[in-house]
């Protein structure tokens, strides 16, 4: 198994981590509980900090490591962004558009998702791409 950048896979997974708190924040946090019919009152007495943020950590941990394998060393941040664009919107954007046909969700969701998918491969990629 190839070895991996560690400090750029540690990079890559503060940026997944922080790119949605932002996108499920400020960006589309209201869009998106709306479309799940969640209030906020709701998401506040649910909501489990140590264990959603700490699974989502070692998620996006586990996403970058992997990332980094499957995308190399030496590429550059320019061909690791496209490559994570790439990935982001044809594998994972594609993946769950498929499940969300069968499930009814609806299309706004899906641009939500999908498009936080998108944008945290493409940052992911060009940050393992520059130092990994």
């Amino acid at each position: 198994m190839p070895s991996v950048n560690l400090l750029a896979v540690l990079l890559a997974t503060i940026s997944a981590f922080m790119i949605g708190g932002i996108w499920y924040g400020p960006l589309f946090g209201k869009a998106w509980m709306t479309e799940h019919g969640f209030t906020a009152e709701q998401i506040r007495n649910d909501f489990n900090p140590a264990k959603t943020y700490g699974t989502t950590f070692v998620l996006a941990a586990i996403t970058a490591w992997t990332f980094a394998i499957f995308l190399g060393p030496g590429i550059g941040w320019s061909t690791g962004g496209m490559y994570g664009l790439i990935a982001g919107l044809c594998w994972v954007t594609a993946s769950i558009a498929t499940n969300y046909q069968f499930e009814g969700t609806s299309n706004t969701l899906l641009l939500i998702n999908g498009g936080y998918h998108t944008v945290r491969f493409a940052v992911m990629g060009a940050i393992l791409g520059a130092i990994g």
